[in-house]
């Protein structure tokens, strides 16, 4: 699906045309470069890639320096590829918001969510806990319970539900409207909450 690479601002609220208060996430989007163009004569595949972000040159291998050199524009920080887009894109075009997106348009976000470190099962997979609060319980009521039987199988069984770090996970959220597109700030305006936190790179495909 068509889509752009941005960066995520924060969130806000704003009023819509029946007078609701909508909360929605603030998103820069591109302009994103056009790195590179495949076809199936050369790559088996169609795809367009894209580049978001510059980065120094001190911070570009060779390899990666031909291959931006080659397209004609500047080394990008972040490279993602996107099919489907109903106008035509050469190497080195700027993709622009305006040009993908549009109000009431329906896209989905996907981000990778905010890291919290090592959680125990309770804030991880929803437990609601063992026990009760008396009668002698001392520090069970977040526990996780039993993690298997003693006789059979004598082992805990693969994907058990357990304490373990949290977070940081590749996230997409569907069916999210755009509100607004400010174009000339390439900013698009989602309503809901978007994976990651503030300043994360985040996709969006329509």
């Amino acid at each position: 699906m068509p889509g752009l690479i941005g960066k995520k601002i924060g969130m806000t609220s704003v009023f819509s045309v029946e007078g609701k208060n909508l909360p929605c996430t603030v998103i820069e989007v591109g302009p994103c470069v056009v790195t590179q163009i495949k076809t199936v004569e050369n790559d088996g595949y169609e795809a367009v890639q894209l580049g978001f972000v510059e980065k120094n040159d001190k911070h570009t291998n060779k390899a990666e320096a031909g291959h931006f050199k080659k397209a004609g524009v500047a080394p990008q920080r972040n490279l993602v590829e996107f099919k489907g887009f109903d106008f035509e894109v050469k190497s080195g075009d700027a993709i622009t918001a305006d040009k993908v997106f549009a109000e009431k348009d329906f896209v989905d976000v996907i981000g990778t969510s905010k890291g919290k470190g090592f959680q125990g099962v309770v804030k991880r997979h929803g437990f609601g806990g063992v026990g009760q609060s008396t009668h002698g319980q001392h520090n069970r009521l977040r526990a996780p319970g039993s993690i298997g039987a003693s006789s059979y199988p004598s082992k805990v069984v693969k994907g058990m539900r357990m304490a373990g770090r949290t977070g940081g996970d590749c996230v997409t959220v569907q069916n999210l409207q755009v509100i607004k597109v400010i174009p000339e700030h390439n900013l698009v305006l989602v309503k809901g909450s978007v994976p990651g936190a503030k300043g994360s790179i985040v996709l969006i495909e329509k």
